[in-house]
């Protein structure tokens, strides 16, 4: 569970309450809910099939419940299925199958096992890869379209409010109102997407850096196991391959959600 998602969350919506406990009244309304959170599910299954929107809430929930991953733990993983490899020879990694939690890891091992060409294996792996960033990138996609979307109907329930105050300038008790509507949904419509769309789509961005991560060590750390190398020396390979990449890493954690979201995506190889 990822306790700084939630915290973000809770703690903004919290700020926000407290801020206006005493006219929380004046802040509620239905009809501007319905117009930018409405508005912005329509135009988000205009812009994207239905099945991809359903899956949304699947993808969600790497926010906050997506496990930590180590990729120094699975450094050691691989420098232990190649200490083995060295000792016994790749058949006897067969045993070790069962105990990788890791599919990925596993696919991999098993190809090594199989007596399958380097170059198949790393074209395959690789293959995986992208398609897993393919499917983690429409996530962000439609986050950062929702998020692109609610300020936009919210500016629109402004102009309705506008249009409907203006069109009751005789009425004075109805000015209020209309004003109310105006204004609301643009706060509806920035909240929701500078506190929840675009930081849920800058956070999958990352989840899916600290996924790549793992599945590039994997990757490397298959390929000198199948190309015989020494235990030492897979570790001092990965480590050092890992030092940059882990930097790199953190720097975008430090990144706002709306910079990491903006972000343009590395070309694919």
């Amino acid at each position: 569970m990822d306790i700084a998602s939630f915290l973000g969350i809770v703690a903004g919506i919290s700020l926000i309450v407290l801020a206006i406990k005493k006219d929380l009244n004046l802040f509620i309304s239905i009809p501007s809910a319905m117009i930018t959170f409405g508005g912005a599910i329509a135009a988000t299954f205009i812009n994207f099939p239905f099945t991809h929107v359903m899956k949304v809430l699947k993808v969600a929930s790497k926010v906050f419940f997506a496990k930590p991953l180590n990729p120094y733990d699975t450094v050691e993983k691989i420098v232990a299925l190649a200490e083995k490899a060295r000792r016994e020879g790749f058949l006897a990694l067969e045993s070790e199958i069962s105990t990788i939690k890791d599919d990925f890891l596993k696919r991999g091992l098993q190809s090594v096992i199989d007596g399958v060409s380097r170059d198949a294996i790393k074209d395959n792996l690789t293959k995986q890869l992208d398609f897993l960033s393919e499917r983690h990138a429409l996530g962000q996609e439609i986050f950062n379209s929702m998020g692109t979307y609610a300020p936009a109907f919210g500016m629109i329930g402004t102009l309705i409010g506008l249009i409907l105050m203006l069109n009751n300038l005789e009425d004075p008790k109805k000015v209020g109102p209309g004003m109310a509507l105006a204004i609301i949904t643009t706060l509806y419509g920035a909240l929701a997407s500078y506190l929840v769309f675009l930081p849920i789509a800058g956070k999958l961005r990352v989840r899916d850096d600290e996924e790549r991560l793992v599945k590039e060590v994997c990757i490397e750390g298959i390929l000198s196991l199948h190309a015989g190398e020494a235990p030492r020396m897979i570790r001092e390979k990965l480590y050092a391959y890992l030092a940059p990449r882990v930097r790199e890493l953190e720097r975008k954690k430090a990144q706002s959600p709306r910079e990491i979201a903006k972000e343009p995506k590395k070309k694919k190889k």
